[in-house]
């Protein structure tokens, strides 16, 4: 009994903090991406140090709500409290120093915030971005006041417009970059004086070319009506010492921020995060294996409590050219280097340590990195481990140049993450500026770094060149002449067999194929009434075919099958017997109908000779594409689209000698084929399924039958 009770207060116990521990989140840790986008663990870059509330600055009116956080130059913490309408300024110890609450203004008259939203620090002022009184305080770092910067005027703001500056950078010839949440146009451009320069960065609209052109038939009327597709408006900003500024947005259409995502897309157009210019051209470099957008696995993790694309609220510039950006539905934090590699992420959702329930900023200070709790009115200040010390001063060593140092550094930190993709690229890039292009290609090769991998080839192949130059045209020369010598044969050959009685050799019928494809008019009309050829030469030519293809799945270069994905015998069989055999039965089966005077056989033999040009030219492509560069893929390209061409033109050509009909009735005709070819796989598929179910009732009978017994 007293077991019972044990047992029953356990469980009670359990229920009780069942809710605690679902809102507890899951642990704190670091994690990356590989280049097929699967998430990889990685050792901790960055810990939670401690937690910063009210309490432990020494406030006595609590902060509650704050919007921003900021580090100035001085080291001092500065946080935006919107409901208590201040600035709190902490030292760089995080201990109250002073608040901004309270001014007097130009006019003498005494005036305070409302919902104060951003602020902005640089070495001589404290911007404050006073949203709810559509304007921007300036004081100096003491928290004097000096001036209000009042909204712009400007016929570019549409009548109605509303001002609702939310952050703020100002660069250091004293331009503000102000963005106002309820402003679409891109980034507002102002002085002290309010002088309006105009707008930048305005994102891309979602609306279509077909969009546009169906609206020209619009009436005035309808075009009022219809919903106008405008750019999405910007949420924070930052600015780096080089004078660029770093936008994010969450306003993006998710399922075009999702697509950019999958495709690997190197364009901003559809980017959460963009690094403007004076001009506003985004000047982001996005050379990673995915565009830096926070979370790239939201459609693989199916046990992920937030599903989609995430949502970036703000970004904050670190050391070293690295850059963080925070996803507020996560609550996480990733952070990537000059060249958007992303070297890592971390943080959840959640009350444990290091996990964050509403992330609403993030800052860097030194080596620390402080992220705004806005749900629990706190600051979760995190530090820098060994394994994140040693990423900087790799990312040191290959800003400074020093690239011997660098490849010890990103060896040190494979030692620590084998699995880290960039470390591979990071080493490779180090070679390549030494000018070790084949150890270079070795890590690119590890990573699956392909552009890189074709550039450091592109060195070897240049250097190559430079050394056996004579031999390209000779090697050319030498080409061309055997191919002209081949044909004169091929030419003699078939002659002479033209003059023959009787059967001809399977040398003389393969030959033959050569005359085909270069006058497939006479070529397949003796190909069906001179017996030019035969089942067991169509069969060869099928087999070739078949060969051809199965080395094209294994003998493309690395830098066109990067992941090295093999096709067996049986797949490559399939790849080209099965659209044959498709297209015979489907032919043969409406020619039989409509008057057609080709049989099977010769339908089949014709479609195996109209397979030559594949064995041409996909033979060659595959044997140049481990000589050519990524760069050069156009030209594989253009070789596999004119065999496949070819293929088309002969195989139409064919089907009317060997049917003997007009042109118009043989189009017709192959148009037919291709849809019985469908109607065929459609019969094939529905049957395969039928024939399943019915063995699996069999199998099921059996069973039962076996169990009864």
């Amino acid at each position: 009994m007293k077991k019972l009770r044990i047992v029953l207060l356990s469980v009670l116990v359990a229920v009780m903090l069942l809710p605690t521990l679902v809102a507890a989140g899951t642990p704190y840790g670091t994690y990356t991406y590989s280049s097929e986008g699967k998430m990889l663990a990685s050792p901790t870059a960055y810990v939670p140090d401690m937690v910063i509330d009210s309490a432990y600055m020494g406030l006595e009116l609590p902060i509650d709500e704050p919007r921003d956080v900021e580090i100035g130059p001085d080291d001092k913490l500065y946080i935006a409290d919107t409901v208590n309408n201040r600035i709190v300024v902490c030292d760089r110890y995080f201990k109250f120093d002073f608040e901004i609450k309270e001014f007097t203004n130009e006019f003498g008259v005494p005036d305070s915030f409302n919902k104060p939203s951003g602020v902005f620090v640089n070495k001589e002022f404290i911007y404050v971005c006073d949203t709810d009184n559509d304007r921007i305080v300036k004081f100096d770092t003491e928290g004097n006041y000096v001036r209000i910067i009042k909204r712009p005027e400007s016929n570019l703001f549409e009548e109605g417009d509303f001002y609702k500056p939310v952050a703020v950078a100002v660069d250091e010839y004293g331009r503000l970059f102000v963005v106002s949440s309820a402003t679409y146009q891109g980034i507002i451009v102002i002085n002290d004086n309010s002088d309006f320069f105009g707008f930048i960065g305005a994102t891309k609209t979602v609306g279509g070319v077909l969009e546009s052109l169906f609206s020209v038939f619009l009436t005035e009327e309808q075009k009022e009506n219809q919903e106008e597709n405008v750019s999405t408006e910007f949420n924070n900003i930052t600015i780096d010492d080089q004078n660029f500024i770093y936008v994010t947005t969450s306003s993006i259409d998710a399922k075009q921020m999702e697509e950019a995502i999958t495709s690997k897309s190197k364009s901003g157009d559809f980017a959460p995060v963009r690094k403007l210019n004076a001009n506003g051209v985004d000047v982001l470099k996005r050379n990673g294996f995915y565009p830096p957008s926070g979370e790239i696995a939201f459609s693989t993790l199916s046990t992920a409590k937030i599903k989609g694309a995430s949502t970036i609220v703000d970004a904050a510039i670190g050391p070293e050219g690295t850059w963080s950006i925070i996803d507020s539905a996560r609550s996480k934090i990733f952070t990537y280097d000059e060249n958007g590699i992303l070297l890592f992420a971390f943080g959840d959702l959640g009350n444990q340590t290091g996990n964050i329930e509403l992330i609403a900023g993030v800052t860097y200070q030194g080596d620390k990195i402080l992220a705004l709790d806005k749900a629990n009115d706190n600051i979760v200040v995190f530090r820098r481990t060994e394994y994140g010390d040693l990423l900087m001063t790799a990312l040191e060593n290959n800003n400074d140049r020093k690239y011997d140092l660098a490849i010890s550094d990103w060896t040190e930190v494979l030692k620590r993450n084998n699995n880290f993709d960039s470390a591979y690229v990071q080493i490779g890039r180090s070679l390549y500026r030494q000018g070790k292009y084949e150890e270079a290609m070795e890590y690119y090769k590890a990573s699956y770094e392909i552009k890189s991998y074709s550039d450091a080839y592109k060195e070897i192949r240049k250097d190559w060149a430079s050394t056996y130059f004579w031999m390209i045209p000779v090697l050319i020369v030498v080409i061309f002449l055997l191919f002209l010598k081949f044909m004169g044969y091929t030419k003699k050959v078939n002659t002479r067999a033209a003059l023959k009685v009787g059967r001809k050799s399977l040398k003389e019928e393969l030959l033959y194929a050569f005359h085909v494809i270069f006058h497939p008019f006479d070529g397949f009309w003796d190909l069906k009434h001179e017996k030019r050829g035969s089942i067991r030469s169509a069969l060869t030519i099928l087999i070739i075919t078949v060969v051809v293809y199965f080395y094209n799945s294994i003998g493309k270069g690395w830098i066109f099958n990067p992941h090295i994905t093999y096709a067996n015998v049986f797949g490559s069989v399939t790849a080209v017997v099965a659209p044959l055999l498709l297209w015979v039965i489907a032919n043969w089966c409406l020619t039989t109908l409509f008057e057609g005077e080709g049989t099977m056989t010769d339908i089949f033999i014709a479609c195996c000779y109209c397979l030559t040009p594949l064995i041409l030219l996909v033979f060659p492509s595959t044997l140049l594409s481990n000589v050519m560069l990524q760069s050069e893929q156009s030209v594989l390209t253009l070789m596999n689209t004119l065999a496949y061409i070819w293929l088309g033109i002969l195989l139409v050509i064919a089907m009317m000698s060997t049917h003997d009909y007009s042109v118009g009735k043989n189009i017709l005709t192959c148009i037919s084929t291709i849809v019985g070819m469908a109607f065929l796989m459609f019969l094939g598929i529905l049957f395969t399924s039928l024939i399943g179910k019915i063995i699996m009732f069999i199998i099921q009978i059996v069973e039962e039958i076996m169990y009864r017994l």
